[in-house]
């Protein structure tokens, strides 16, 4: 999977470039945010506006991430498409992650 990644004041803004985010493409999604995780990184926002269809993996991956952050970590998600909110809602995630409409909300909400 394809990841754009910037640097936001204290935020590390990750992107994936792909549709979706699903069985195929969670692993190396996880994989390559633990690594940005391990080095250092402690508030991130995943900025899923690039993602039509989000599966079971893919939620797996983001709660997988949630839970290895640090005590003073923050993960937020911002940009989702409605498919995508849809798969939040109906599976109650939307009550577990910080979601914003854009990256701006995203931000402000995060102290940059």
């Amino acid at each position: 999977m394809k990841l754009e990644d910037m640097k936001c004041g204290n935020a590390l803004i990750i992107r994936p470039l792909e549709a979706r985010l699903d069985a195929a493409a969670a692993p190396h999604f996880k994989a390559s945010v633990v690594t940005m995780m391990e080095a250092g990184e402690e508030t991130i926002l995943l900025d899923l506006s690039e993602v039509d269809f989000i599966d079971s993996s893919g939620l797996g991956a983001l709660v997988s991430l949630l839970k290895r952050m640090s005590p003073v970590g923050k993960l937020a998600v911002c940009g989702l498409r409605s498919s995508a909110f849809n798969m939040f809602r109906l599976t109650r995630m939307d009550k577990v992650f910080p979601i914003f409409p854009s990256r701006a909300e995203a931000l402000t909400a995060l102290g940059n």
